[in-house]
């Protein structure tokens, strides 16, 4: 929970657009149907992703909204599973498999047709016994600004919490910088402007 805790590396954006009167009732509706859910049957590269709590990355339910609003503040994760086969692992089970079956068969060298097959059945066994990789990203918003901080600075895990943010809120994030606290000195914004340091003006401020 770095949120919460200590340090942090982040994107931060804004939030364009009106968060409605009942937002608790209903961001706690918009959580849960976006919540992370574990898929059906997985597959090699499949990537499954969707909200939690911070206290816990298994805990998907936003019924209790004292778990995820502290006054203004929303702050929740955002959580993606992925599961794959480390290739070293499977190329390590492979060369024992095909020496096994050479020697079996007493023949020197393995067939491309047999080495396929081999792999494809390895794979089968091996992913039904891999756990995905977990991988949890927080974020808080502050929902009286508009301002959100995002617990990454990678572009892959941004893009996605953009995506996922829309989808759950139904609001766009833009990215923010520093320069826009400056939005509310007209004289100074219109400085920055003339040296080419920001196109900020006052009337942007949010």
């Amino acid at each position: 929970m770095g949120i919460l805790t200590g340090a942090l590396s982040v994107r931060r954006y804004r939030a364009v657009g009106q968060v409605p009167e009942d937002f608790r009732t209903a961001y706690a509706d918009a959580l849960t149907d976006n919540a992370f859910r574990e898929p059906r049957e997985w597959t090699p590269g499949l990537e499954a992703s969707g909200w939690c709590q911070i206290h816990n990355l298994l805990d998907t339910e936003f019924e209790d909204i004292n778990r995820w609003l502290y006054n203004q503040y929303l702050v929740a994760s955002l959580r993606m599973d992925k599961k794959s086969l480390p290739g070293n692992l499977l190329k390590a089970h492979l060369d024992k498999r095909i020496k096994a079956w050479c020697e079996e068969q007493g023949r020197p060298k393995c067939p491309a047709r047999v080495k396929a097959e081999i792999k494809e059945q390895l794979q089968v066994e091996l992913f039904e016994k891999t756990l995905p990789r977990v991988t949890t990203w927080e974020f808080c918003w502050d929902l009286q600004s508009g301002h959100v901080l995002f617990h990454n600075s990678a572009e892959k895990a941004n893009d996605l919490f953009r995506k996922r943010f829309r989808q759950t809120f139904g609001l766009a994030l833009l990215p923010w910088s520093p320069l826009d606290f400056l939005a509310d000195d007209p004289e100074l914004s219109h400085a920055l402007e003339i040296t080419g340091l920001s196109d900020l003006r006052a009337e942007d401020a949010v």
